[in-house]
């Protein structure tokens, strides 16, 4: 059987990285203007930034796995 990665998850951290870079832009340019929602932006920047890294450690936990039975 070949080593299947779930690509789902991939996709689901590629999508939040887009989100988080628009969260991102949009803090940066209403900081003049608005430094709270500035900041309510960043962190919910922060808690998607959590989420990709979830997704990713899920992913490299899944290859490590294959990695280790496809060498038994």
């Amino acid at each position: 059987m070949a080593n299947q990665i779930d690509t789902n998850k991939l996709k689901q951290a590629e999508a939040a990285s887009s989100i988080v870079k628009d969260m991102i832009t949009s803090a940066i340019e209403q900081s003049a203007a608005n430094t709270t929602l500035a900041s309510e932006a960043l962190k919910q920047a922060s808690n998607e930034v959590a989420q990709i890294q979830t997704l990713i450690s899920q992913v490299q936990s899944q290859l490590q796995t294959q990695a280790s039975a496809s060498e038994e």
